[in-house]
């Protein structure tokens, strides 16, 4: 079991209730700076899990705080302390009191950055945020904002500026924010018997049984083992046995690499470097005869 494992599980904390929860970190006395650095050099010289327990109880109280800086984004409460949790273990696990920074200004970077993460991708269905730029602007667009309702061009620029992204980027980021996930399938019926809920499901055409369809599927697959045969023949024999033998038995059984290493004599990861050869090989015939 990690350090970081071990440690969480001996939290012995009320998890029934977050008003408890909260109650209880809230009656763990804060450490002084003599303290924390003896805690912190016993856990990083000697793997003193009781020091690094002790480091993180004391600190549970800030995280409670960060956490509730994100109350905005509609996730649960629970949720958003128990990741700044993670965070702050890892960052007592990484902790040198000999820096001369107190752990809790060390540690707000770990608690924020998994808080984000978990923010990132629960906060809708679909991800709003990939690229560096978008999730500089995720976590900095609501209160860059100086009212309600859409940017006028004068703020979008005026962000993007302070962010130190592009104006379009302050635009696309906007519009995510302000989207609202839709079902695929279509919602309960209303009451009213003219009247239904639809779902973008209703409006997509299903044609995999259509006899156009059918052919060329039946076109395609017929091509590409034409193409998979006439492939085969540029490989060398041992090479194509190989392949047969770990891809394309009839019997459905597949060969490991130490059986044919015992077959041919050679080293299992001599076979696996032949395998990866003659498949890119079959992969450059395959996509030329396609061209």
């Amino acid at each position: 079991m990690t350090n970081l494992a071990a440690l969480q599980q001996s939290l012995p904390l009320p998890t029934g209730s977050l008003d408890a929860y909260i109650q209880a970190v809230n009656t763990i006395p804060i450490l002084s700076a003599e303290e924390e650095k003896e805690l912190a050099e016993r856990f990083r010289k000697h793997n003193d899990l009781r020091a690094a327990r002790q480091l993180v109880l004391s600190h549970l109280r800030f995280v409670v705080k960060v956490a509730r800086g994100y109350s905005g984004y509609g996730l649960p409460q629970g949720d958003l302390i128990q990741e700044g949790n993670i965070g702050l273990m890892k960052a007592v696990k990484r902790f040198d009191p000999k820096v001369g920074v107190r752990l809790v200004t060390f540690a707000v970077h770990w608690i924020r950055a998994e808080i984000h993460e978990f923010i990132i991708k629960n906060w809708r269905i679909v991800k709003v945020a990939t690229t560096k730029e978008q999730r500089k602007l995720f976590f900095n667009l609501r209160s860059a904002k100086k009212r309600l309702g859409w940017l006028t061009r004068k703020e979008v620029e005026e962000v993007a500026e302070d962010l130190g992204v592009k104006p379009k980027t302050v635009l696309e980021m906007e519009q995510r924010m302000n989207a609202h996930d839709t079902s695929f399938d279509p919602g309960p019926e209303l009451d009213d018997d003219d009247h239904h809920a639809f779902g973008p499901a209703q409006y997509l055409e299903d044609r995999r049984f259509q006899p156009d369809t059918l052919v060329e599927n039946v076109e395609h697959d017929t091509q590409q083992y034409e193409q998979l045969h006439e492939a085969l023949k540029t490989l060398d024999d041992r090479s194509k046995d190989i392949l047969q033998k770990r891809w394309l038995a009839t019997d459905g059984k597949k060969a490991t690499l130490h059986e044919l290493a015992d077959e041919y004599g050679i080293s299992a990861e001599r076979i696996r470097q032949l395998e990866k050869t003659a498949m890119q090989k079959l992969r450059t015939v395959m996509e030329k005869e396609a061209a």
